[in-house]
């Protein structure tokens, strides 16, 4: 197994999520791996959680990784949250993006969990994806 990739993986997926211009045109500069201090957009996107899994083979060491990636919003309703969260998904879907180590293999959305947060004052969507990547 090799978490040697993580930090190049999400480089690459914050690199081209900041990059993509419908995304950005939704959110702006709203796009975060932490979230900053003080007051927030109304609608962001946020780099969450990972879980790996070992997936070496015969041609070397690698691994799935489990990337969440979630959209927050405190408009009213859905709506803007998933528009944005399809922006996310179409930019990251069997995206080709290099790595600083490793290579990605493959990048698969894989589920999507939308629902009400702080007393139903604001919504979050949060995406799933699956990276496959190996290590040169």
């Amino acid at each position: 197994m090799s978490y040697a990739i993580s930090a190049a993986l999400q480089e690459a997926i914050f690199g081209a999520l900041t990059a993509d211009a419908a995304l950005g045109a939704l959110v702006g500069d709203g796009i975060y791996d932490a979230l900053p201090v003080g007051s927030l957009p109304d609608l962001y996107v946020l780099l969450g959680s990972e879980t790996v899994r070992e997936a070496s083979d015969g041609s070397g060491a690698g691994a799935v990784h489990f990337i969440n990636i979630s959209v927050v919003t405190t408009n009213a309703g859905f709506s803007s949250a998933k528009i944005a969260a399809a922006a996310v998904s179409d930019a990251l879907h069997e995206a080709q993006m290099p790595l600083t180590r490793g290579s990605l293999i493959s990048l698969r959305f894989e589920r999507a969990t939308a629902k009400r947060v702080d007393a139903a004052s604001a919504r979050q969507i949060d995406l799933r994806f699956r990276a496959r990547v190996q290590d040169d």
